[in-house]
Formats: C-alpha cells, sequence, structure tokens
C-alpha cells in the first residue's frame, strides 16, 4: 500500500503526466481456457524493479514470465529510455520496448525527490527483491542503496546490476553493450577472419547478464527461504561476458594461445561453419570422425574419408584452408532446400541460416511455441518471442492494463 503518490506519474510514450500518477501494466501471453486455477512458480515473490534498457528488463521480464509480482518504477515525463529507441514503433510504442517489458506493472516516481524514495522504501518493505542497474554509489547517495533497504527490509534479495562492478579502475563508468562486449574480448573473436571486429546482431552481453541475474535472484530466494534473511548479488556485463568466453578463456589462460576471429568456423573443430550453396548458406558441424565421414558421402566426395590429411579432427584443424576449399566447392553446386533434403537423418548437426521471416515460419519454431500472440492496450495485437524454457506445468503469460488517473492525495496498492 502506497501511503503518498506524490510527484509519481504513469509514463507512457506520447502525453507523458508529470504531476499525480496513474498506473499501467503492460503485460500479454499464450491464451489460456482457465486461469484461475493455475499454480506459478515464483507466484507471491513481488519484485520492484528500478532498471532500464535491456538487462536489467530483460532479467525481471523472465521472472515476471515464472509468476512473479513485477512493479517497474520509471523516470516521470520520459521513463525507460527504450520508450524512444526505434525505429520501429508500432503507434507509439517502441518495439524495442515491448520485448523486454511483459509482465510488468509500471509506476513513475522520481527518486531525487524525499517524497520519490519514501515511496520507494514503502514498496522495498513489502516486495522480495529489489533490483537496479544505477552507477555504483548512485541510489547510496539518495538513500536508496543496499545497507538503506536492508535497515527497512531485512528480507530483501537486492541485485545490483552494473557495468563493472562495485569497485574498481572502471567500476564508475556507464555501462552499455557493445562497450562491455569490447572491453571483455567478445568483439575481439567476433566477425570474419581476415576482416574487422564485430559487433553480435543482438545484445549478447546484455542478455547473458540478465540471465545471471535472473539465476542469482531465483537462488538468493531460496538462500532467503533457508535462513530468514536478505543478501546483496553483484552482476555486471563484464564479469558475466569474461565468464561467457568458457574455452577461448581457457584456451588463452591455459595454453596461452590468444584468441582470433573465425567469421562463422571454429577454432578447434573442422569443419564447423556455414557453407555458401546456389541460393543462401548452409551450417555443417561434424564433431567427430563418424559425421566427417558422412558428411563426405552426402558430398559425394568419400575419397577424403581416409585421405591422411583428414583421418582426425586434429588433422583436419591443421589442413583447415585446403579442405574447407574442397567441401565449399562441392556445397556451392546445389541449392540449399537439396542439401537440406540430403542431410535429413545423417545424424549430421545441419542448418540453413534463415532470415527473421523465415526463422518464424520455421517449422520446429512453431511447433515450439515461441510466438506469442498478445493484445495490448494501445496498439491492439503484437506478437513477441515467448519465454524459452518448457515446463512440465501451466505457466499462463498474462498482459493486463489497468490504467486508473489518481489525485495526489489519493494512495492504491499494487
Amino acid at each position: 500500500m502506497l501511503a503518498t503518490l506524490a510527484r509519481v506519474a504513469i509514463v507512457r510514450r506520447s502525453g507523458l503526466p508529470r504531476g499525480p500518477c496513474s498506473r499501467r501494466g503492460l503485460c500479454t501471453g499464450r491464451p489460456q481456457a482457465d486461469t484461475h486455477n493455475v499454480m506459478k512458480p515464483l507466484e507471491g515473490v513481488k519484485i520492484l524493479d528500478l532498471t532500464r534498457v535491456l538487462a536489467g528488463p530483460f532479467a525481471t521480464m523472465n521472472l515476471g514470465d515464472l509468476g512473479a509480482e513485477v512493479i517497474k518504477v520509471e523516470r516521470p515525463g520520459a521513463g525507460d529510455d527504450t520508450r524512444t529507441w526505434g525505429p520501429p514503433f508500432v503507434g507509439t510504442e517502441s518495439t524495442y520496448f515491448l520485448s523486454v517489458n511483459r509482465n510488468k506493472k509500471s509506476i513513475a516516481v522520481n527518486i531525487k525527490d524525499p517524497n520519490g524514495v519514501k515511496i520507494i522504501k514503502e514498496l522495498a518493505a513489502i516486495c522480495d527483491v529489489f533490483v537496479e542497474n544505477y552507477v555504483p554509489g548512485k541510489l547510496s547517495a539518495l538513500g536508496l542503496g543496499y545497507a538503506d533497504i536492508d535497515r527497512i527490509a531485512p528480507h530483501i534479495v537486492y541485485c545490483s546490476i552494473t557495468g563493472y562492478g562495485q569497485t574498481g579502475p572502471l567500476s564508475q563508468r556507464a555501462g552499455y553493450d557493445a562497450v562491455a562486449s569490447a572491453v571483455s574480448g567478445l568483439m575481439h573473436i567476433t566477425g570474419p577472419e581476415d576482416g574487422d571486429p564485430v559487433r553480435p546482431g543482438v545484445a549478447m552481453t546484455d542478455l547473458a547478464t540478465g540471465l545471471y541475474a535472473c539465476g542469482a535472484i531465483m537462488a538468493g530466494l531460496i538462500q532467503r527461504y533457508k535462513t530468514g534473511k536478505g543478501l546483496f548479488i553483484d552482476c555486471n556485463l563484464l564479469s558475466s561476458q569474461v565468464a561467457c568466453l568458457t574455452q577461448v578463456a581457457a584456451n588463452y589462460l591455459i595454453a596461452r594461445k590468444e584468441a582470433k576471429r573465425w567469421g562463422t568456423a571454429h577454432g578447434s573443430i573442422v569443419p564447423y561453419q556455414a557453407f555458401k550453396t546456389k541460393d543462401g548458406y548452409l551450417v555443417v558441424g561434424a564433431g567427430n570422425n563418424l559425421q566427417f565421414a558422412t558428411v563426405c558421402k552426402i558430398l559425394n566426395l568419400p575419397e577424403l574419408i581416409d585421405d591422411c590429411k583428414y583421418k582426425t579432427n586434429h588433422l583436419r584443424v591443421h589442413n583447415r584452408k585446403e579442405l574447407i576449399r574442397i567441401l565449399s566447392a562441392r556445397f556451392e553446386e546445389a541449392m540449399t532446400s537439396e542439401w537440406l533434403h540430403r542431410f535429413e537423418g545423417s545424424g549430421v548437426p545441419y542448418g540453413p541460416i534463415n532470415n527473421m521471416k523465415n526463422v518464424f515460419a520455421e517449422p520446429q519454431v512453431l511447433h515450439n511455441g515461441l510466438i506469442m500472440e498478445m493484445k495490448h492496450p494501445t496498439v491492439g495485437k503484437i506478437s513477441v518471442p515467448v519465454f524459452s524454457v518448457i515446463i512440465q506445468f501451466k505457466i499462463v503469460f498474462e498482459y493486463f492494463l489497468d490504467t486508473c488517473q489518481l489525485s495526489g492525495n489519493k494512495s492504491f496498492s499494487i
């Protein structure tokens, strides 16, 4: 229950009010016949979400998809930065914002105002999780740091998502995905072999950080269940992406082998890359000798199977250029559809490089139910990618809108 609503306003992309508040929830989901008897995994968990842009909102959206009640706090008059990121827009709504903010209730609070700080603290006292992604020290200066919230809500699981960590030489820098992916080495290993570094097509550093945060928060809730006490989670873009370097990092740390860009290929497995066909590209991977022999048979190149230069993966890696030249010439002789037909049932990993149109027409994507239709309150029906994990009990995704204009001397329950 909020005792005061001074300087609280619902954030809309157009007609943004700056005084008395309204409340807005954005949410959608797969249609379900009966939503009343469904127990969601995180039902009853309340999350106070002070995050913006991608890593934090992605984490809290996933928690919301699992049933948590997410209260998203935005800036009066502006809201989350991504509300203005576009085109594309659908109506006046940014598709970027819509992609990571379902299953949330949104309020706008001026956290620089003492009344706004009071509201956040009142909400924190009744929430289970507090998530923020401000530069270290900024919320503490406003009275909303972990120590401040812990005093009034010792049960709270407080997750701070930053660019580089709470302390250290880079800790005061703002954290953006492309910069963190550069500093962490991801951009160094992404791109064509003889070309410039390339930013991945989606913000993988942000998304990985969001997933790490989501997992840590759920672990924190289990810890609190055992001890009755809350805890502080330090999650940052740099650490998340360095952790995700996996074998590339191990190659350097253990063998002192510097990494390089391989395009679509793999530094330790050959063949494992995209091959150009008559009308597109096909990715094929042979992770063992049996799979390599199968590839050679499908390509009608049986002489390569027993060639002393290609008998083992180690030899194939050593003789990569010559082997790839031979395989590439053969793949260019037929259409992608023909190669898909030939590889079907072979046991070899393979697949086309799809554009977005083909991704969402892919039979397995449709079978897995990865497209979620929802009715947005201002723009009508839209579709977004659904929560990706299939859990063997019902999860209901709801999109709700509850907008009420309230004068500053009224209160409401979230």
